[in-house]
């Protein structure tokens, strides 16, 4: 067993099971670090939490990271809760940061709490929309939840959750125009102007690229001149675009990244639901969300699904601004109806753009980075006050 270590700087651990997960982390312990109160932060993640400054116990996200692709397992979830088990027995943590995905994290958030160390839950688990019989699960492992949607303070603030709004980074950033209006020059020329927006995840990539490429083939015989361009996040979920359409239709293209400048360049986005869709209603830019799921799928999420709406916008808006199908069990024709709508009377953008700024001014006046680090620090500093309180009375620092 390694030397207990003899800094005295406080010790956070954050843990992070997903891409989303380890980009969430990042600026916040970016600022942590920054912060005069000097925290020591660990962490089981990914390279962008490493990046910012984060002294890495396990890589649990990215390529290396072999079997945490699917964390539901939970023989690997009891794994790393083994691990950091026995490394807090020497290390000495005062806050635990769970960064979303809940199931991979409430095992890890009951080892530490055992530990002493103080739970912020930084994402809140969707506990609206499903699961809500965790909530009491979630009562015994948190001391706070950081909230990225501006009506979740309040749910969990009603169920006796403590609970804070700190804004969400897809909308609370400053959006490069300069950058954006760069990458659009190597895009089509050609109107209208179709992006697509396939999702984030392999899965999600698999399931809806052949749904939203048919979409765009039945628009494109209706409209002259339409042209369109697909954004693969990544260039594995590019692979598998190119696995899924071995011949694009006339007209469309693909591109890796560049979202906001394809956003900025769109008349019209399909977009598989997400966060995506956050970064298109920041540019005000209306859209129609996918999700394509086989029928067990359709009936399960009809059945254990507590939300009237499963599109972002809409349910921060608590009412359909644009058009969702999601889930979706059938073929592009319903989405090829509500895009020609779009695209044969702007009108109908110009509704869907003004509703979209008013969800985005829901967000206005926060920082998620900031705002989340003024909470952390000030559960860190009463972890500190504590234990020196602990000290003086003689009591085992550790407990």
């Amino acid at each position: 067993m390694p030397e207990q270590p003899t800094e005295s700087r406080p010790a956070l651990l954050f843990t992070a099971f997903e891409p989303s997960g380890d980009a969430m982390a990042a600026p916040v312990i970016r600022e942590l670090i920054k912060h005069p109160s000097g925290p020591k932060v660990f962490a089981y993640g990914g390279p962008q939490m490493k990046a910012a400054g984060a002294e890495l116990l396990g890589e649990t996200v990215g390529g290396s990271a072999i079997g945490f692709n699917a964390l539901g397992k939970s023989m690997a979830v009891r794994r790393i809760a083994r691990k950091i088990k026995a490394w807090t027995a020497w290390q000495r943590v005062l806050v635990h940061v769970p960064v979303d995905s809940p199931a991979a994290n409430f095992p890890i958030c009951k080892v530490m709490r055992a530990s002493g160390a103080r739970v912020i839950h930084l994402v809140a688990p969707q506990l609206w929309a499903w699961g809500r019989w965790r909530i009491r699960k979630l009562r015994k492992l948190t001391d706070l939840v950081l909230c990225v949607l501006p009506f979740e303070e309040q749910w969990f603030s009603d169920r006796d959750v403590p609970a804070r709004f700190i804004g969400h980074p897809a909308i609370n950033r400053v959006v490069d125009l300069d950058a954006i209006k760069e990458r659009m020059h190597g895009l089509p020329q050609g109107a209208p102007r179709l992006g697509l927006f396939p999702g984030s995840r392999p899965h999600e990539v698999k399931a809806n690229t052949r749904l939203l490429v048919d979409a765009y083939a039945e628009l494109q015989a209706r409209h002259s001149g339409l042209c369109g361009v697909m954004v693969a996040a990544s260039p594995e979920l590019a692979k598998i675009v190119r696995r899924r359409i071995r011949v694009f239709p006339t007209n469309l293209h693909m591109t890796t990244g560049a979202a906001d400048a394809v956003i900025a360049w769109s008349d019209l986005a399909l977009a598989v639901s997400g966060t995506i869709t956050l970064d298109i209603a920041v540019q005000r830019k209306p859209m129609i969300g996918v999700y394509k799921t086989g029928l067990l799928t359709w009936l399960t999420a009809k059945l254990l699904i507590h939300t009237h709406y499963w599109l972002l916008p809409n349910i921060i808006a608590e009412r359909e601004i644009s058009p969702e199908f999601v889930p979706h069990i059938g073929g592009p024709m319903p989405i090829v109806r509500e895009a020609t709508r779009y695209l044969l009377d702007s009108k109908h953008a110009a509704i869907q753009s003004e509703e979209l700024h008013r969800v985005c001014l829901r967000f206005a006046n926060h920082d998620p980075a900031k705002d989340a680090v003024r909470f952390i620090v000030k559960t860190l500093q009463q972890g500190v006050r504590d234990k020196a309180q602990a000290s003086s009375d003689g009591s085992p620092a550790g407990q």
